[in-house]
C-alpha cells in the first residue's frame, strides 16, 4: 500500500470503493487493466471466453440463465464455468467475453455495492447499480480495444417500480435498458430468436425458467461456443430468479427435472415447442 493510504481512509464525499482504491494508490484491478493497454497486449492472446447469457422478465420479477461452456479458439476450455453471479440481494450479473476479466469485474462490482451500502446505510438503487457497472466497464476500455472485451448483462428487481428490469452494455460502458428479454454472447442471436417465440409477459417464474432453458438449448443448437445440457456429466445451465423476496438460485435437482422433460419433448420435436398463436389468422 502507498504511504498516502491512511489519508484515503479519511475520505468523505464518496461511497465508491474504486475511488477509494485510486485515492489510496491502489487502483482497481480493472482500472489497472485499462492503464496497461499501451503495453501491447496481442490481439491473438488466447484466453477463455464465456457465452451465452439470457434474461427475461416475468410476472414475479426477472430470470437470468447462462450456459456453462468456456472456449479458447476451437477448444473447450472449461465445461462448468460460472457465468451468472449474485451481486447483491436483489440483482444478478451474467458475463460474456474474456472470462478472467469478466469474473474480476463482477467481484469488484460486488464490493462496490457492499461498500456503498456500508457507507450510505442503504442499498444502491437498481438504476444506480446499472450506472456503477457502466463506469467499471468504461475503465476496461483499453483492454477491450486489445481484444479482451467484457460484456455483462445486469438484471434485478426494482423495489420502487415493483418489477424486474434488465440492462445491457457495450464494451465502451454504454448502458441500455432492455424490455421483456435480452441475451449476450456468441449464441445470443439464436437465443433471442427463441425468446421472441416463447416469451410471455404474464408468465410466472417457473414458466420463465423453462423458457430460458429452451432459449439456451436453441443457442447451443446453432452456436458451437454455447453448451447444451450435459446429461452424462450432470452439468446444467445456471439459472437464478430475482423477485421482491430477493435472489433465488434454482437448485440442480429442480433443473435436472426441467432439462430432462425438455429433452424428452425435443425427441419428438428437435426444433423445440411451437409458439402458441391465438385468434383467427385470417
Amino acid at each position: 500500500m502507498s504511504h498516502d493510504s491512511p489519508s484515503a481512509f479519511g475520505l468523505v464525499g464518496t461511497a465508491s470503493f474504486t475511488e477509494f482504491l485510486n485515492a489510496s494508490g491502489n487502483a482497481s484491478t480493472v482500472g489497472r487493466s485499462a492503464g496497461s493497454a499501451a503495453t501491447g497486449v496481442s490481439n491473438g492472446l488466447d484466453a477463455p471466453h464465456g457465452t451465452t447469457i439470457v434474461a427475461l422478465v416475468c410476472r414475479d420479477g426477472v430470470v437470468m440463465a447462462g450456459d456453462r461452456r468456456a472456449t479458447m479458439g476451437n477448444i473447450i476450455a472449461q465445461r462448468d464455468v460460472q457465468k451468472v453471479f449474485e451481486t447483491d440481494a436483489f440483482s444478478l450479473v451474467g458475463i460474456a467475453g474474456t472470462a478472467g476479466l469478466a469474473v474480476e469485474l463482477v467481484h469488484l462490482f460486488q464490493v462496490e455495492l457492499e461498500h456503498y451500502e456500508k457507507i450510505e446505510g442503504t442499498p444502491l438503487s437498481l438504476e444506480g447499480k446499472a450506472n456503477r457497472l457502466s463506469s467499471l466497464l468504461r475503465a476496461n476500455l483499453g483492454m477491450a480495444m486489445q481484444g479482451l472485451a467484457v460484456v455483462p448483462l445486469l438484471a434485478g428487481f426494482d423495489a420502487t417500480q415493483e418489477r424486474g428490469r434488465i440492462f445491457s452494455y457495450d464494451v465502451t460502458g454504454g448502458r441500455y435498458e432492455e424490455h421483456d428479454f435480452h441475451g449476450v454472447g456468441s449464441g445470443s442471436s439464436f437465443a433471442r430468436g427463441s425468446l421472441k417465440k416463447l416469451f410471455r409477459p404474464d408468465a410466472d417464474a417457473d414458466a420463465a425458467v423453462r423458457v430460458a432453458l429452451e432459449a439456451l438449448y436453441d443457442a447451443a443448437d446453432d452456436d458451437s461456443a454455447t453448451s447444451g445440457p450435459d446429461l452424462a456429466r450432470r452439468i446444467f445451465p445456471m439459472v437464478s430468479v430475482v423477485t421482491a423476496l430477493g435472489v433465488q438460485h434454482i437448485d440442480e435437482s429442480r433443473l435436472a427435472q426441467d432439462v430432462e422433460r425438455m429433452m424428452a419433448e425435443r425427441l419428438g420435436r428437435p426444433d423445440g415447442p411451437h409458439a402458441s398463436v391465438t385468434g383467427d389468422p385470417s
